[in-house]
Order: C-alpha cells, then sequence, then structure tokens
C-alpha cells in the first residue's frame, strides 16, 4: 500500500539498527513519549532489533492513563445527575475512579454516551434543551483544537446547556518534568509527532537546550521510529543536542497557525495534576474567562472523596514515568488484565501495560 508499506520494510529498518549498532559506544536509554509509538514497538518487537546498549524507556504519553482521578470521580457523578447527559470518547468508560468507572455509573443508570467528536456534544445539546450535556474533555493537544471550536460553536450559536469537565493536557511540560528528576536516566527522547503537527517544535528546542537532550519528533511507523531512533543516537555520538524533525511529512516547525490560535481563544495554560506522576505546572488546559460559563465545575457542585486512589499492587506510577516496565509489575499477567484492570495504563488502548500484554509474550510481527 502506498504510503505504509514503505514504512515497514524490513530491509530499510534492518539497515538502519545496522548503522545504530555502529554509533553506539555506550548504554544509553531513549524514551519514547506517545503510547502509540509504544504499541508500535511491542508490536514489531523493534527493540530486540537494536544493539544491547540501546533500551527504549516508556513514557506518559497516554492522555486516558494520566487522567486524574478526581476529575474521573467529577465524571461518574455527572454521569449519576439525572439532569445531566455525560458525552466522553469510549476509552474512558473503563479507566477507575475512587468508585468505579464510567462503564459501572452507566450500569447504574447514568445518562453517558459515547461521541466520537466534541461537536456531536454539541448537536446533543441543540436537541435536548432540556438536559446539561457534559463533555468530558480528556486528550493531549491533537484533541483540543476540536473542543476549542465546539465552544466556539455553541457560544455563536446560543447553545447554553453545553459545558466542558476540562481535562486536557500539554506534552513538553511533563516532559520537562522528566527531565528534572533526579532519577531520571533518559539521554535522548522521541516526541509526538501528532502533537508536534499541532503545535510545532519550539517549546521542544527550549527543553532541548535546557536540559542537553536530543529530540527527535517521529511518526508511528516502525521506519518512522527506527529512525528516530537513529537520528537521537547519532546526535548523542557528536554531542549535539536539539531538535529534528523526522515527520517531516506532516510536521512543520511552526505547527498549525489556525489550530493554535482557536486553542488559545478558548483555553488558558494551568497546573494539572497527572495521574501517578503529580502535578505538573503549566501542564493542563482550562476554559479561559471568556468562556468560563462552559465550564462544568463552576456550573455544578460536587461532593468531596478521599483524594487520590490506591492503586495496591498497580505500580503505574512508576511505568508513566519509566522507572519501571510493565512486566516487572508482580499484578501484570495476574491480578491485572485487560478484563480486570488495576491501573489506566491496562485500559486505555495506548497504555504501555496493555501493549506488553497484548504484543510482548507473542511471537514478533512480520514486517511485510
Amino acid at each position: 500500500m502506498k504510503f505504509l508499506d514503505e514504512y515497514r520494510n524490513y530491509k530499510y529498518i534492518f539497515a538502519l539498527t545496522k548503522k545504530i549498532d555502529q554509533m553506539v559506544t555506550s548504554p544509553l536509554s531513549i524514551m519514547e513519549i506517545c503510547g502509540g509509538q509504544t504499541h508500535t514497538i511491542l508490536k514489531y518487537d523493534l527493540e530486540s532489533l537494536l544493539p544491547d546498549k540501546v533500551s527504549l524507556i516508556h513514557g506518559p504519553g497516554c492522555p486516558v492513563c494520566v487522567t486524574p482521578v478526581e476529575l474521573i470521580d467529577k465524571a461518574i457523578e455527572l454521569a449519576l445527575n439525572p439532569e445531566v447527559i455525560l458525552t466522553s470518547f469510549g476509552d474512558m468508560l473503563r479507566v477507575p475512579g475512587s468508585e468505579g468507572d464510567l462503564l459501572l455509573a452507566k450500569a447504574n443508570g447514568g445518562n453517558v454516551k459515547i461521541v466520537y467528536s466534541p461537536l456531536e456534544a454539541v448537536n446533543l445539546a441543540k436537541e435536548n434543551p432540556e438536559k446539561k450535556i457534559v463533555f468530558f474533555a480528556i486528550g493531549f493537544e491533537t484533541t483540543v483544537p476540536a473542543i476549542a471550536r465546539s465552544v466556539i460553536l455553541a457560544k455563536n450559536n446560543g447553545i447554553k446547556n453545553y459545558y466542558l469537565l476540562c481535562a486536557n493536557m500539554l506534552v513538553p511540560p511533563a516532559i520537562e518534568a522528566l527531565l528534572a528528576n533526579n532519577q531520571s536516566k533518559i539521554r535522548g527522547i522521541l516526541a509526538a509527532g501528532h502533537v508536534c503537527t499541532v503545535m510545532g517544535l519550539e517549546e521542544y528546542e527550549q527543553i532541548a537546550e535546557k536540559y542537553q537532550v536530543p529530540i527527535v519528533a517521529t511518526g508511528f511507523e516502525p521506519l518512522d521510529i527506527i529512525t528516530g531512533i537513529s537520528m537521537v543516537v547519532e546526535m548523542i555520538s557528536k554531542n549535539i543536542n536539539t531538535v529534528q524533525n523526522e515527520y517531516s511529512r506532516a510536521i512543520r516547525k511552526e505547527g498549525n497557525q489556525n489550530a493554535k490560535k482557536l486553542i488559545f481563544e478558548v483555553f488558558q495554560r494551568v497546573d494539572r495534576e497527572w495521574r501517578g506522576i503529580g502535578t505538573i505546572p503549566k501542564s493542563g488546559l482550562h476554559l479561559n474567562d471568556k468562556y468560563s460559563d462552559y465550564d462544568a465545575e463552576k456550573i455544578f457542585e460536587f461532593r468531596s472523596l478521599p483524594k487520590g486512589k490506591k492503586e495496591g499492587l498497580c505500580i503505574a506510577g512508576e511505568i508513566l514515568q519509566g522507572f519501571r516496565k510493565p512486566n516487572e509489575c508482580v499484578a501484570f499477567g495476574n491480578e491485572c488484565k485487560p478484563e480486570h484492570p488495576l491501573g489506566a495504563p491496562m485500559v486505555s488502548s495506548e497504555g504501555a501495560c496493555a501493549a506488553y500484554f497484548r504484543y510482548k509474550f507473542k511471537q514478533a510481527r512480520s514486517f511485510t
């Protein structure tokens, strides 16, 4: 298939792994930020093709996995409110909160509807003026332009029963928080191509300079990942700490200016808690004063629940920060499975634990 088969061509991939082997002189760890990249790495068993001195660390690039428990609890409470129709992307329904999840809330009579776009939620508000429609706004920068557009559309059309429960997060502050940690062993980073397509590369350039770590923005096919690793390794070998763009077929340095304008017309940067990691300054987006009438947290009163949720055997926080790998968890594949997850990384289709469960102990897939 044109524009797909060539990115899974094993001849190109093996040629690059040989080049990497020649360049590596000492052990180094590279973190791929995005859960989509993690799934590609596991699906095609890419790490086994790399020299032993190169290890890959899985980052926190799964918005479902890092959405804080408190916001999930609020979403559940809204779903059980008879005045509310809670709308959400489908991958949030099984993420555990303090007292169950949205799927259980739906089973208990909560009004939860899966949507594929926030614009569907706006239409639902228009069609149900007697209800309050809340969209559970999760995701990194890639989902935010459409969410911002939905708020503007509601405002322009005088729709007053549409609200957001804001949980959107920004990737660069999380990268900086990981690099600032004294326990970090990260020598290079593969940045998420779709996020950079929206936001561009300027923030990453500042991070690379500040922490003296090379960063490569990559796509999601096997050749993208291996090429990105090769570019990182080459920069390390030459003591270059800057940002390079492997995913040039989609990314411009300045990003998508129209999308960024839309985002910051509606949202402002705020501190945000990341599940398993903690609060990261200026890593979230929340409605600004101009659009605060659409903020569900200002419209509804929420009951107090114990802060956080004890995960028991689950080591999701360590996995999300790259300190441990999923198969190092004693619950992995035992008490914790996709049909009975203990933590969010086993629930999400982009979660590292789900990737390990699906691919790690199976035969590597063919590239062709």
